[in-house]
């Protein structure tokens, strides 16, 4: 009688195991059905907020942010963070392995900390996640990279990107920047602006781009030749 109670008890173990592994995979299922619908629904609705906000406005920085669409955003702008940023914007579908070799190989000799994250990583961190350098976050970030590529596109990814981007402490936007820097709309960016605020956007709580330091201006000085660069061989043609 005891011998066949053990079998009955090894008989009911695999289906517990399948269970949960039933479990688990609905679970995933589930969350990869809402980040989907979560990156779909901001293909259409401007994200009404974001993770490095709500901390600014918990810690009592004021947020200024004015949404703006790419048509409304000079052109020297995405050319600027193009150059800046990702050069390959407009031929990768997310990630830039020749960038991220390059960064780890400089990383293996650097004390200082280089990455290879593209425009539209970026902006999948920005939109969707939090300021973290864990793997969990990496991870994710991969995912919904993936995501905004196929279910927004170039044009999108660049316009969302511009918009919630952090160009000072608290100012969110291309036109909180440019309005906080210049006095002017980002419709009204000229070049050296356009340069100066993609060169502060690595250390926007460090760098200003109204009255830049040395390193800035000389960063700045290199963007705006690039930006010429992109414009005359039609590396941002993904977007207009």
């Amino acid at each position: 009688m005891a011998n066949t109670r053990v079998r009955t008890r090894q008989r009911s173990e695999p289906g517990v195991v399948q269970r949960v592994f039933a479990g688990l995979f609905k679970l995933l299922f589930a969350l990869l059905v809402f980040a989907g619908v979560w990156v779909l629904a901001y293909r259409f609705v401007n994200p009404p907020i974001t993770v490095p906000m709500i901390i600014d406005a918990v810690h009592g920085q004021h947020v200024e942010r004015t949404w703006v669409p790419l048509g409304d955003i000079a052109r020297a702008m995405p050319r600027a963070a193009i150059g800046a940023e990702d050069a390959n914007f407009c031929s990768h579908r997310g990630f830039d392995v020749a960038a991220i070799e390059a960064a780890y190989a400089k990383n293996e000799t650097s004390t200082k900390l280089h990455g290879g994250s593209t425009i539209s990583q970026q902006t999948a961190k920005n939109a969707f996640l939090w300021p973290d350098r864990s793997w969990l976050r990496k991870g994710l970030e991969s995912g919904f990279t993936v995501l905004i590529e196929v279910l927004w596109g170039k044009p999108r990814i660049m316009e969302v990107y511009l918009n919630i981007a952090e160009f000072a402490p608290g100012v969110y936007g291309v036109e909180a920047a440019a309005q906080h820097y210049f006095s002017v709309s980002a419709a009204k960016l000229t070049s050296l602006q356009a340069s100066r605020l993609a060169a502060v956007l690595p250390q926007p709580i460090k760098r200003d781009a109204a009255a830049p330091g040395r390193y800035v201006k000389k960063y700045a000085g290199r963007i705006q030749k690039r930006i010429g660069v992109v414009q005359r061989d039609g590396i941002d043609s993904c977007l207009y």
